[in-house]
């Protein structure tokens, strides 16, 4: 029963976004006395993704280099020069051009493996591409941001952006993936736990931006949204593209298209409040729920229109 409750509430995570934005708008001042937390918050939340995965995903990349390092070779390009391009066309002010930049260089999001899952796309793929990118992200998030938002009035700290990546992000990482194969046997007993401890730190994150950024986002919300869905719509179709252009199957492309447009928001969102200032949270924010909302309608449409199994 208890599994059930836990299962049940990792799988609708967007709902729990959604109705928390909510509370933290209207309520804003409980998230706002946890903000000081949030790089604990999100090393804690990198600590269960890392407990979930195994031994078998690392072999899994290994054993199938080639499609991997186009997904992450289009990772760390369609997105971040698209955020860069976008930025430009709407000619954003500096802080959420620098935001927009930040969110579209971070690696690929966790949830899209659970949405490559419901869409009956290649699971273990979009599993080896959300890890591929999160291990390479300290050099690649902070390096990418430093060379395409030069032009805004910001200085671009990458030495102390890859200290934080790295603190936050790879070490907790390693250490949840430790800890989970040295005490096996006690640890798969808990194990949906982990998930469901990273569900509840990414909603609290993308809860404290909107209580951060409460009076800014009546204001900021219409360019911010555009920008947001174009980039991830953007992402999304080069993603299939690309799968297209490999001669990949349809269930990678599919993975690919949502784990190049679903960025690790969360990852910007914390990154941008540390080193940029509250303002250039916003477009990470309202990328969260952009990239859910869409990713969710493409995984139920596709979910429809295939009988193939999906790979766990």
């Amino acid at each position: 029963m208890f599994q059930r409750i836990l299962s049940f509430y990792t799988r609708y995570f967007a709902l729990w976004v959604v109705l928390f934005g909510i509370v933290a708008y209207f309520w804003p001042e409980p998230f706002v006395r946890l903000g000081p937390y949030n790089k604990r918050f999100f090393s804690l939340t990198m600590f269960g993704i890392g407990a979930v995965l195994r031994v078998e995903d690392f072999k899994r990349i290994a054993g199938n280099p080639i499609v991997v390092l186009i997904g992450s070779a289009a990772q760390f390009t369609v997105m971040p020069l698209g955020a860069f391009v976008v930025a430009r066309l709407l000619r954003l002010p500096d802080e959420l051009a620098v935001g927009l930049i930040l969110t579209g260089s971070a690696p690929g999001a966790m949830a899209s493996n659970v949405m490559s899952y419901v869409a009956r796309a290649d699971t273990a793929y979009s599993v080896s591409l959300t890890t591929v990118s999160t291990l390479l992200c300290p050099i690649l998030t902070p390096g990418l941001t430093f060379l395409l938002a030069r032009g805004t009035r910001f200085d671009i700290p990458v030495g102390d952006m890859m200290a934080d990546v790295m603190f936050m992000v790879v070490i907790p990482l390693f250490v949840g993936f430790g800890v989970r194969n040295y005490f096996r046997g006690k640890i798969e007993r808990i194990l949906p736990i982990f998930p469901a401890i990273s569900v509840t730190f990414i909603v609290f994150i993308c809860s404290l931006v909107i209580a951060l950024n409460r009076e800014r986002l009546a204001g900021l919300t219409g360019i911010v949204l555009t920008a947001a869905l174009i980039l991830n719509i953007y992402g999304m179709a080069a993603g299939y593209g690309i799968g297209l252009l490999s001669r990949m199957e349809v269930r990678r492309r599919r993975t690919l298209a949502i784990e190049i447009g679903m960025q690790n928001a969360g990852l910007g969102t914390v990154l941008a409040l540390a080193h940029f200032g509250e303002a250039a949270t916003v477009p990470a924010a309202v990328f969260v729920f952009v990239c859910i909302i869409t990713a969710s309608i493409f995984a139920s449409v596709w979910q429809r229109n295939s009988a193939v199994p999906s790979t766990e």
